[in-house]
């Protein structure tokens, strides 16, 4: 296994600057999770560590071997893509196999790294079986597979699980983690999916416009998101801005800055609602609820800006449908943004 290194990587395409002045590293062994919207050059990041993009500027390590000029084939990666690219005329074990027998391995040893593989995404009783025959998880699994089997040293996923439907694809999650788990292999995962890098990251990176703009493990990021972009674009939040004075807008020793306007983010769980009038509470108007099953969501209306409380369905059970609510939070739940 390795440790991956960029070093201020930049790429441009035109006047376009897929990738700015990037420097990060990923921990040998770890499960680092890459997201950002679309353009934000998290996949161009992903093809410059995998040798599909040179860098205009920076260099990128993997290990102690600089690889910044080295081609592919040499690179020691496994990748899986979206979309499988599986041979449909290919059993599943020749699929497996592929990789194993373009880099020179004997017959004796690609049948043992397959049946390796193939019982590690447990799918050894499908080897004699062709692509067609398989549900996408399972396909999934066998793209996986054919990427392990070389052993590589770096194990690279753009986007593998954004085809298959919502319960498959959390099904999918726990496979991920257990395999790559099993294997111990550095794992880097591109994304759009903030709740998938949430459950499978041991660290994540937020990428926009070509920048690295946060990076660290999933709570730390979550609970302390820094600033507005990073704050709503993992998981929701109310960003509420105000004066000082303003009702609510209680802030953290430390946190106001002088000639600035305060502005913080409040995660909707973190909101408490209350009929009554309560001190120091934002006075608030109920626009509509939302029924999410067993969670629910209040929307609110509060000096034009919209708020959104997230909790137990039941626990809204006495909400009206409309009016005013007081709305707090917990001191610590107000997170200060630059």
């Amino acid at each position: 296994m390795a440790e991956i290194r960029v070093e201020g990587l930049v790429k441009t395409y035109g006047a376009a600057r897929a990738l700015d002045d990037v420097t990060l590293t990923f921990p040998d062994g770890g499960f680092f999770g890459l997201l950002g919207p679309s353009g934000s050059g998290k996949t161009t990041l992903l093809r410059a560590i995998a040798g599909f993009v040179t860098p205009d500027r920076g260099r990128v390590w993997i290990g102690d071997r600089e690889v910044t000029s080295v081609p592919v084939e040499d690179r020691q990666i496994g990748m899986v893509f979206q979309n499988y690219a599986l041979f449909p005329n290919m059993t599943v074990a020749e699929n497996v196999a592929f990789g194993l027998s373009v880099r020179g391995a004997t017959r004796a040893e690609q049948a043992t790294r397959v049946a390796e593989a193939l019982e590690l995404v447990q799918l050894g009783a499908y080897a004699a079986r062709k692509p067609s025959q398989l549900s996408g998880g399972q396909r999934q699994r066998v793209a996986m597979a054919r990427a392990i089997a070389p052993r590589p040293r770096l194990l690279l996923l753009d986007e593998p699980l954004s085809a298959l439907d919502k319960a498959l694809r959390v099904d999918m999650q726990i496979e991920l983690k257990r395999i790559q788990r099993e294997v111990g292999i550095t794992t880097i995962f591109v994304t759009h999916d903030q709740e998938e890098a949430l459950s499978l990251s041991d660290s994540i990176g937020i990428l926009k416009d070509g920048r690295l703009i946060r990076h660290g493990p999933p709570r730390e990021v979550y609970h302390a998101p820094g600033d507005a972009f990073t704050a709503r674009f993992l998981g929701e939040a109310n960003i509420l801005t105000g004066t000082v004075e303003a009702a609510g807008l209680r802030l953290p020793d430390g946190a106001l800055v002088p000639g600035k306007t305060p502005q913080i983010a409040v995660r909707p769980e973190a909101l408490q609602l209350s009929l009554t009038p309560v001190p120091d509470a934002l006075r608030a108007r109920i626009v509509s609820r939302v029924f999410g099953g067993a969670m629910g969501t209040i929307v609110m209306d509060w000096q034009g800006q919209t708020l959104k409380a997230t909790g137990r369905d039941a626990d809204f059970a006495g909400l009206p449908a409309t009016g005013d609510i007081w709305v707090t939070w917990p001191a610590d739940q107000a997170l200060p943004l630059v």
